[in-house]
């Protein structure tokens, strides 16, 4: 009997971790999303063997963006492809991006998690998983370190996230963009090139062909570990702080009592009181927040802060109030 080829080993060893970790019930559907990808694929593949040997079952969403020629055969060839692996069910689902707010990637991104969590819904899959490996989540690092996203930007994307009332699970987080390209080649697996990650009009894919390359021959090939490393450990001193952050409503704050917390804290607590009021989350910023916060530490008797959603924070009777 052959050895089982090692990048192959690992991400199965990885979707099974992810799944365990889940505490999913007998039986529960869970579903991978795939766009053929070398990532997605390999997943696909590995969830396919996995799920069954725990006792559940899997499935697979390819979502069509419709913003490339030939993308909804692609998809279909996924789906189909899909049903051979015994992944079942198996949909292509199409997205419209526009319309949705940010660039390109942003708005795509939103389009293709809306579709991903409403599939899960109609599918009643408990988790949908995610291709997100360590590579990707090394640039999402340097991306957010490149924007002065602090702490939240650099802790990178989360291993499960639960959305709706689906989980979001990204197995693949240990394992790197080199080892899911073995693991299909070792499954007799053909992935589909997406040429988007290659176009530098991107944001990303510039990072992914110059930023990083050139971090790697500066400072060797850990680099890329590193930086994943970096974000997990960044991401649970955000959850430790968010725990020990004070819970509020959308009623005045107190400024003395405020002014006590420490700044991580006290921060926290402003963000999510604007979030309380109705402020857009996609469009609350830090200098939203710093200007909230200047009227607790810096206060001269300025006017109000003014937030997303048309909201008004003034300062008054030693109290945070909107209008």
């Amino acid at each position: 009997m052959a050895a089982l080829a090692p990048a192959l080993a690992a991400v199965r060893t990885a979707v099974r971790r992810a799944l365990r970790q889940a505490s999913p019930q007998p039986g529960d559907l869970v579903l991978v999303a795939c766009s053929g990808g070398a990532d997605s694929l390999a997943l696909a593949a590995a969830t396919a063997f996995v799920a069954p040997r725990l006792g559940l079952r899997a499935g697979l969403v390819s979502v069509d963006h419709k913003l490339q020629p030939g993308s909804a055969e692609r998809a279909d060839q996924v789906v189909s492809w899909a049903a051979s692996a015994g992944l079942v069910p198996a949909e292509a689902v199409s997205v419209t991006v526009s319309g949705y707010p940010g660039g390109p990637e942003a708005a795509a991104r939103a389009a293709r998690y809306e579709a991903l969590i409403a599939a899960a819904h109609r599918l009643g899959a408990f988790a949908v998983l995610l291709g997100h490996t360590r590579d990707d989540q090394a640039e999402t690092v340097l991306l957010a370190l490149a924007r002065g996203a602090g702490p939240r930007g650099m802790a990178g994307m989360p291993a499960r996230r639960d959305v709706a009332g689906v989980a979001l699970l990204r197995p693949l987080l240990d394992i790197s963009r080199e080892q899911t390209g073995q693991a299909c080649a070792a499954a007799g697996l053909r992935p589909w090139q997406d040429p988007h990650n290659t176009d530098p009009a991107y944001a990303r894919s510039r990072v992914r062909a110059t930023a990083l390359p050139a971090l790697v021959a500066a400072l060797g090939p850990g680099v890329v570990a590193n930086l994943a490393r970096s974000a997990r450990l960044i991401a649970a001193d955000v959850a430790a702080l968010d725990e020990l952050t004070p819970r509020v409503g959308d009623g005045p704050l107190p400024v003395a009592e405020l002014a006590e917390l420490p700044e991580a804290l006290r921060t926290r607590t402003l963000h999510r009181w604007a979030l309380a009021l109705g402020a857009p989350a996609g469009s609350l910023s830090h200098r939203h927040v710093a200007a909230l916060d200047a009227l607790v530490v810096g206060w001269h008797g300025q006017g109000p802060v003014y937030l997303p959603g048309g909201i008004q924070v003034s300062r008054a009777g030693g109290r945070l109030v909107a209008a």
